[in-house]
């Protein structure tokens, strides 16, 4: 019966007509107080922040004609979620997937949604610029309402994040600095809620809201009812909230910084946040609340996907990622996979990729991105063990993943423990699919996906920070049968051409030998120890 209902919904669905949307927008700068202690530069599209709330059905043919409107540097934008089948050159991390769009230049993002429906989001993949505001809500709606599994009277949207007074262009460089050895992370000043700090929710009694929570998920879950979420970056979550019938007082609902994530606390850092729920605005508010402890909180691992997937078959890969993090001889704290940080190439990794004939099943000419070569319709696993003492929430480009193992958080007192393929908890039948989980301090995950979406997919921490450290892998998947099936358009072209970038070669620029990396970007040497 579940196989039927599929398979209707698909036939009806592909039957209605599909939309085509066009959006021109050129970035900028305008003044912004979101937290309400401090003025500082934002980015924009088309001098608005925060960034419009982008709405399209499954189906629909998106034309997204990016301006980098800066004067100084470089843009980009990815569409965080979508799978972008047949487009990987569409997915908009910058010198993976694509060249930079140079000032004044324009890129045309062009796709067709696939069968995705849910909150996701859109944010540039260039250094630092999702942090000081660019970003924004994308949301797939079905093509008909009647087709959404779960009924609600009204939708919200609530972006939640954390803000910074100073922007990256001071951040990043303090930060991956030799005078912050130690690696420690740059302290948010507030949490925002919905873009602001003490933000009201005007609701109607006995109505029932769906409310898209951003960093809110995609996939439709078995429902399921709790008090606290735990929310990484990058995730997203779909809840639906019933209000009550009686208008007689207003209520509190808190978010609260982990703190645990940081590595100095200030004084003045307001860790928690507290927003309202109004029913009558002419009642006074609750008073704001502190949340000391993030004990409680819905365990994921324990949500059912309702479309009834189960595990996947055994996995024909295994990909083994051991993080680390440590100073290189420039005295610069870096995150590694198996001892390699990131080092950006000379040639966009898919570039690389589609030029390089039966030499792209090769890892070694992409450089130092943690390349893995797969091929069509592998069943692949990554094991992630996390020897750093905090969590890192791991994203996927172009693939979800089934979660199937996920160990509890060690005390940093005691030594990490790494994943044991031979003594371990049986995997779930119907595993939780994400494309963002996070892996707990000192601890492991296993996730597992098919490989059945060629082109190349940055797998990387989703913290700002740690991304800037290096903390990525790619996977290059079936790129024979990419070269054949996918080309670059020629506004593709003209922008790396714009932008003064190599289109062919390896990971140096090297087209007639591309088992010759000679000057190429290479990571620092380690320190003696």
């Amino acid at each position: 019966m579940m196989l039927f209902s599929t398979f209707f919904v698909t036939l009806v669905a592909s039957l209605v007509a599909a939309e085509t949307h066009t959006w021109y927008f050129s970035t900028g700068w305008v003044n912004a107080n979101p937290d309400g202690n401090f003025e500082r530069p934002v980015m924009t599209l088309n001098g608005t922040w925060p960034l419009p709330i982008l709405r399209v059905k499954t189906g629909d043919t998106v034309n997204f004609y990016l301006t980098n409107g800066f004067d100084d540097r470089n843009t980009s934008m990815h569409f965080h979620g979508m799978f972008q089948n047949g487009s990987s050159f569409m997915d908009g991390a910058e010198m993976v997937t694509q060249c930079p769009i140079s000032p004044g230049d324009t890129m045309l993002y062009n796709f067709t949604v696939g069968h995705q429906v849910g909150t996701y989001w859109y944010h540039s993949h260039t250094t630092g610029q999702y942090g000081d505001g660019m970003r924004g809500v994308f949301v797939i709606e079905e093509q008909r309402s009647e087709d959404y599994p779960f009924v609600f009277d009204e939708e919200v949207v609530l972006p939640i994040g954390d803000w910074y007074h100073s922007n990256a262009d001071t951040l990043i460089p303090n930060f991956m600095s030799p005078q912050n050895p130690s690696g420690a992370e740059p302290i948010p000043k507030n949490l925002l809620f919905n873009e602001t700090r003490n933000n009201s929710w005007v609701v109607e009694p006995s109505k029932t809201y769906l409310v898209r929570i951003r960093q809110c998920w995609r996939f439709c879950f078995a429902p399921t009812t709790t008090d606290v979420l735990y929310i990484t970056v990058a995730q997203r979550y779909d809840v639906l909230i019933t209000t009550k019938n009686d208008t007689s007082k207003n209520y509190a609902f808190m978010s609260k910084l982990d703190d645990t994530m940081l590595d100095d606390i200030p004084g003045d850092l307001v860790l928690n946040s507290t927003n309202f729920i109004v029913y009558n605005e002419s009642s006074s508010l609750p008073v704001e609340y502190t949340v000391s402890s993030l004990e409680g909180f819905l365990d994921d691992m324990s949500l059912v996907p309702s479309s009834g997937e189960k595990l996947l078959d055994d996995s024909d890969v295994l990909v083994t990622l051991d993080v680390t993090m440590d100073n290189l001889v420039d005295g610069i704290n870096y995150a590694f996979f198996n001892n390699v940080t990131y080092t950006t190439p000379k040639v966009p990794i898919l570039a690389t990729a589609i030029s390089a004939g039966e030499l792209a099943k090769n890892n070694n000419i992409y450089g130092n991105v943690n390349a893995f070569v797969l091929e069509k319709g592998d069943i692949v696993d990554i094991v992630v063990n996390n020897k750093d003492t905090g969590k890192h929430p791991f994203h996927l480009h172009g693939h979800v993943f089934q979660v199937i193992a996920r160990g509890r958080g060690v005390d940093e007192a005691l030594a990490p423990v790494s994943y044991n393929p031979h003594d371990h908890v049986a995997f779930p039948e119907y595993p939780l699919v994400r494309d963002t989980v996070y892996v707990n301090a000192q601890s492991y995950i296993v996730l597992r996906f098919k490989a059945d979406n060629p082109g190349v997919w940055l797998f990387h921490c989703h913290i700002e920070w740690h991304l800037e450290q290096g903390l990525v892998a790619t996977f290059i998947e079936a790129p024979t049968e990419l070269q054949k099936t996918q080309k670059f358009t020629e506004g593709w072209k003209s922008v790396c051409s714009n932008s003064g970038v190599f289109m062919r070669g390896n990971c140096a620029g090297n087209v007639v030998d591309f088992m010759d990396l000679t000057g190429a970007n290479v990571q620092q040497k380690p320190l003696l120890h």
